[in-house]
């Protein structure tokens, strides 16, 4: 999935994936410490949920919530939407499929939209939708089953919505763009598209080119949102959408903001997970997060009505204290940052030495993290994912601690392969980086190592982390992943098998066939049996020390004093708006 961060903190993520830097201090308490638990162990879903979705309790409606970030949402197409920030805001917009509904507990619970969650045949390659009739867009205009076809189809046209998932290419049938016969989408493929059917005004049929157990959890992206064929305006859709939810576009100017005002045809009692307690909202792009949070922590006048969704600034933490300490929104991210071995250049037991003699919490003060916005890991999913399980980590793999150099350099000595040289490529023209490689090259030239830093400017990072044969052996890309939706499967099958390495995102460069088989067959299985399969596979592979885990992002961020309502959507680590009300 792609995450959104503000400028200060990307700065922050790229210093630590060329640096390899790290995690909390040992000292610290934990990050969850007077948190709810989330609940893992199982893939939760809720099959029969029907509309209207629960009250929240001392909700009133009336009033307009004000939304800043500096970051700036991309697009607000729902075929090229992928960033999480346009993701959240679409859920206000437009109804799918299927949805999550994020539970008081902080659980999200997969439930029906416009459809069910599904049947499959026996054979895993069709499924099966029943369609909720009577639906309406904002315009009073009937929602119809072809419309969720038609966006379908749209899907395919790659070329034309670059930007959005690529999942359907994937699984869905005759959907490989590599492979003859591919379809293209209904602009140049016209709209015969042998992978979705639907039979009659009540029923949508998909035809897969492989097993995908996980489609309705995919089915809740906004690319599956119905989108009438005549109403397609193709790339000035993304100005004037046709809404669903329970609010549609007042206005939208690109870049700068985003008003929406209520949809006087969405009908709460069809929607298990959505409220419209608020008459409207207003989104405002491109402002300074650091003056915004400040005046959202100040609450005067309209700010006690707004909140800011980019993680509060380190600067304004010391005034989280007394009132305001109840104005910081809390919870779980679907994102993990780590750094990778290679697994083919670096043998195990060196491997084991690195972990051993890494600084993590030289690396976690010195980029400046702090337990609000980061939590130390020691696994491959972080907590918010179905299947994470909290196992005692394996040596040198906790996140935390100064390492252990003296031990290191035994276990070097004892594998005749002290001196070994570990490499990776650094970004030379920020001060950050070059501080947190210093801390890296010392620690580990203390522990028996040579070091080879390899400096290189800010434009060229990405591609040089990204070559998987550079003369590096160390800090590849991906540095870190979101979930695409809360699954192993959004995790292992991408980042784990051979095929990880050809498609550019391969975590410790994994050639292992048997492996491979592993994980297609609890990919193959439904969720709920896949789930506890994923959390052993999680514990083997740290076992092979191809990661080093950093930390898990977490969601921290202000609110006005005046918003009520305010859950953390784990699936996108961003603000649930759905639930959010005004006091008064």
């Amino acid at each position: 999935m792609k995450h959104v961060r503000s400028v200060a903190v990307v700065v922050a993520v790229i210093a630590a994936a060329a640096a390899g830097c790290g995690s909390p201090s040992s000292k610290r308490k934990s990050a969850d410490d007077g948190q709810p638990a989330i609940a893992t162990d199982k893939v939760i879903m809720d099959r029969d949920a029907k509309g209207p979705a629960k009250e929240v309790p001392g909700a009133r409606k009336g009033g307009t919530i004000t939304v800043y970030s500096q970051p700036t949402p991309n697009t607000f197409d729902p075929t090229d939407t992928y960033y999480v920030d346009a993701n959240e805001i679409d859920k206000l917009v437009f109804r799918t499929p299927t949805q999550f509904d994020i539970r008081p507990n902080g659980d999200a619970v997969l439930v029906p939209d416009l459809t069910d969650l599904g049947t499959v045949s026996a054979d895993k390659l069709t499924w099966t939708f029943r369609f909720q009739r009577g639906i309406k867009y904002a315009d009073g205009s009937e929602v119809k089953v072809e419309d969720i076809a038609y966006a379908i189809k749209r899907s395919f046209a790659h070329d034309v919505y670059p930007n959005g998932p690529t999942y359907q290419m994937t699984y869905f049938k005759d959907g490989d763009p590599n492979k003859p016969g591919a379809y293209k989408g209904p602009y140049t493929g016209g709209d015969t598209y042998a992978g979705v059917e639907t039979p009659d005004p009540g029923t949508l049929v998909i035809h897969l080119a492989q097993p995908f157990p996980d489609l309705p959890f995919y089915m809740s992206y906004p690319l599956f949102t119905p989108i009438p064929k005549a109403k397609d305006t193709r790339q000035e859709y993304k100005n004037k959408p046709m809404a669903t939810g329970p609010y549609e576009f007042d206005s939208y100017t690109p870049g700068a903001e985003l008003k929406l005002k209520r949809n006087p045809n969405w009908d709460a009692n069809t929607d298990p997970a959505r409220h419209q307690y608020v008459d409207g909202w207003h989104f405002k792009f491109g402002e300074q997060d650091v003056k915004t949070q400040q005046q959202v922590l100040n609450s005067n006048g309209a700010d006690a009505n707004a909140l800011n969704y980019q993680n509060i600034d380190a600067s304004l933490l010391p005034q989280l204290n007394g009132a305001k300490a109840g104005q910081l929104l809390r919870g779980a991210s679907p994102c993990h940052q780590m750094t990778q071995l290679d697994s083919r250049k670096i043998p195990l037991e060196v491997r084991k030495a690195i972990a051993v003699a890494y600084p993590y919490d030289q690396l976690w003060k010195a980029s400046g993290f702090n337990d609000y916005g980061q939590q130390a890991s020691s696994t491959i999913m972080p907590p918010s994912v179905p299947g994470y399980r909290a196992y005692p980590p394996l040596p040198g793999l906790s996140g935390k601690g100064a390492g252990d150099p003296a031990a290191a350099k035994k276990m070097l000595t004892d594998a005749g392969k002290l001196n070994f040289e570990v490499s990776w490529y650094y970004d030379n023209t920020k001060p950050l980086t070059q501080q947190t490689t210093q801390i890296l090259s010392d620690a580990l030239t203390t522990a028996g190592f040579t070091t080879k830093p390899i400096g290189v400017s800010t434009a060229e990072l990405r591609g040089k982390v990204g070559d998987y044969n550079a003369p590096t052996n160390l800090g590849a890309s991906p540095s870190g992943w979101c979930s695409d939706w809360p699954s192993g499967s959004s995790w292992f099958p991408v980042l784990f098998q051979t095929h990880s390495i050809a498609d550019g995102q391969s975590i410790g460069m994994l050639t292992d066939k048997d492996l491979d088989a592993r994980i297609n067959a609890i990919a193959a299985l439904p969720p709920d049996e896949a789930v506890g399969k994923w959390a052993d596979l999680d514990r083997e592979i740290m076992g092979r020390y191809i990661v080093l885990p950093r930390y898990y992002y977490k969601v921290a961020i202000v609110m006005g004093t005046n918003i009520g309502g305010a859950l953390v959507d784990s699936t996108m680590g961003m603000p649930n708006y759905k639930s959010m009300f005004l006091k008064g």
